[in-house]
């Protein structure tokens, strides 16, 4: 049996219903989408064999649709972690967003053992991984400069190398403001930081400072990969309204009657 379709009915695309979800701050229930959909899907073919008049085939061995459902979920999983692996994290990334508030440490970033979860899709794996950038982009940037301050502490020629680059460069300014050589010699003044560029290079090569940023950076990547693709989408907590639904704000305006 078909249905006509009904002209009055009003459709909206997905694009839109899930801009208007972001703007309305319930972008988290796009996050239960791929699982609703996924779980429904299973859920109507047994209603419609047993509306059949057909009789029912044979049953298959337990053992062989297990091993198919676990090969399903397999293949799903390396999907999705794919998906993971080659996503660009920070395609939707803004620099409206390092401007807001920085996120709880211990109720957003970091939440209950609730709040993670494998996705279930690749399309929701790269809903999670670019929605929680932008959510927790201050957080991601400040586990940056702790994993950057631990490799030096794990280096500690790395770190006196950096320390005396710093105090080089200090030097160098103030020679600079103590000669006046920005109006007096700017020529001189443009060799003398080259210069310094060039020795500074040296030492933070020398140093092996390129190996501790090269860790830092790649602990930082995976880190917000793997929390960005298991953490579920929740509504953030009052104190951090970077994705909290805008109010208006009523005022009573009193006049007064002479």
């Amino acid at each position: 049996m078909s249905f006509a379709p009904n002209p009055l009915s009003l459709t909206v695309s997905d694009p839109a219903f899930e801009s208007w979800l972001r703007d309305s701050g319930h972008l988290y229930t796009l996050d239960t989408l791929p699982a609703s959909s996924s779980s429904s899907a299973p859920s109507a073919s047994p209603s419609r064999s047993s509306s059949s008049n057909k009789p029912t085939p044979t049953p298959t061995p337990t053992s062989t649709s297990s091993s198919q459902s676990r090969l399903s979920f397999f293949l799903s999983s390396l999907r999705t972690l794919a998906t993971i692996i080659t996503i660009n994290p920070l395609a939707k990334l803004e620099v409206g967003d390092l401007a807001g508030p920085t996120p709880s440490w211990t109720r957003d970033f970091i939440g209950g053992p609730g709040n993670y979860s494998w996705p279930v899709e690749s399309p929701q794996a790269r809903l999670r991984v670019q929605e929680n950038v932008r959510r927790y982009a201050k957080n991601y940037m400040y586990l940056s400069l702790l994993f950057f301050t631990c490799c030096l502490y794990r280096m500690p020629i790395s770190l006196s190398g950096l320390l005396a680059c710093l105090g080089f460069w200090e030097g160098v300014r103030l020679c600079i403001k103590r000669w006046e050589m920005e109006e007096k010699y700017p020529v001189l003044r443009q060799v003398m930081v080259n210069v310094a560029l060039i020795i500074t290079a040296m030492v933070l090569y020398i140093c092996n400072l390129q190996f501790a940023l090269f860790y830092a950076m790649g602990l930082s990547y995976a880190a917000m990969l793997i929390h960005a693709s298991l953490r579920k989408l929740t509504p953030l907590s009052k104190s951090s309204g970077s994705s909290q639904p805008k109010k208006i704000v009523k005022r009573n305006v009193q006049f007064s009657s002479k």
